[in-house]
């Protein structure tokens, strides 16, 4: 089995808050989401909540104790949660938070589990390859910034909206009904997706941050299967060149396109 992974910073001189590492049959990636500013919240910080979950996490894979997936992320979260606790508003909505994705070689099975919306794509020996992210945020973005529709930003009337539609999408975080982060609260590794898939199956594997999966969406550069054949042809690098080409292109939005972390981690050798 081999790895390869990349990752770019979307803003330079501003840490990256995106995580991926991997251990022998394991690998992890993490996009870390919180506000800048919000230092009187966390001494730490995005970057160090989510590198910190990262370490954690590949920590208790490379042990292999035969725990769940589930349970894994739910230990890691509750041991991080108390590691600044102490000294930080843990419970605080803007408080650093992070998406999940995991993947683990067992015997004969790879096992899967992702929490909010980065992706994980499985190539298989052959066919199409099979996609899976966890929308639920998505979803209740799209509807607490339905308000916003028709307003003209940066004026006075879009701010004071904007600033309600930030904290209806706070209130259901972590909530039936709503979406599922990684944060201070361990009951959220239970609402993760879990699966497996065969192992005899599997070609490669690969894991995206929210801003390198832009190159399929929004930006429609390649489909689901062309970056699976980027991926064997040029690895995880080009993907993220291809990406932030994409962002620097402003002929077809005058406010241009804003950068993100973009973090890929490719797996390959997984079939026995």
């Amino acid at each position: 089995m081999d790895f390869s992974i990349a990752t770019s910073a979307g803003h330079p001189g501003r840490p990256n808050e995106d995580f991926a590492g991997a251990v022998p049959g394991a690998v992890v990636l993490l996009d870390g989401a919180g506000i800048p500013g919000t230092e009187s919240i966390c001494c730490h910080g995005t970057a160090w909540y989510t590198h910190r979950l990262g370490g954690i996490l590949l920590g208790q894979l490379s042990r292999d104790r035969g725990e769940s997936l589930t349970a894994i992320l739910a230990a890691a979260i509750k041991e991080l949660a108390a590691d600044h606790g102490g000294t930080c508003d843990i419970k605080n909505p803007s408080s650093p938070q992070a998406t999940v994705a995991l993947m683990r070689a067992a015997v004969d099975r790879l096992d899967y589990l992702v929490l909010a919306d980065c992706f994980l794509v499985l190539g298989p020996v052959s066919g199409e390859p099979l996609v899976i992210t966890d929308e639920r945020e998505v979803s209740a973005r799209r509807i607490c910034s339905a308000p916003l529709a028709g307003l003209d930003r940066g004026t006075a009337e879009y701010e004071r909206v904007l600033d309600s539609c930030i904290a209806e999408l706070q209130a259901r975080r972590n909530q039936p009904g709503g979406y599922w982060i990684a944060k201070d609260d361990p009951q959220a590794a239970e609402q993760a997706l879990t699966g497996s898939r065969p192992l005899r199956d599997l070609g490669s594997a690969a894991l995206l941050s929210n801003g390198a999966s832009r190159i399929v969406s929004p930006y429609e550069l390649t489909s689901w299967s062309g970056l699976m054949d980027l991926l064997g042809a040029s690895g995880p690098d080009e993907i993220i060149r291809r990406v932030r080409l994409a962002e620097s292109d402003s002929s077809d939005d005058p406010r241009g396109r804003v950068p993100d972390d973009a973090t890929v981690a490719y797996w390959t050798g997984i079939a026995p």
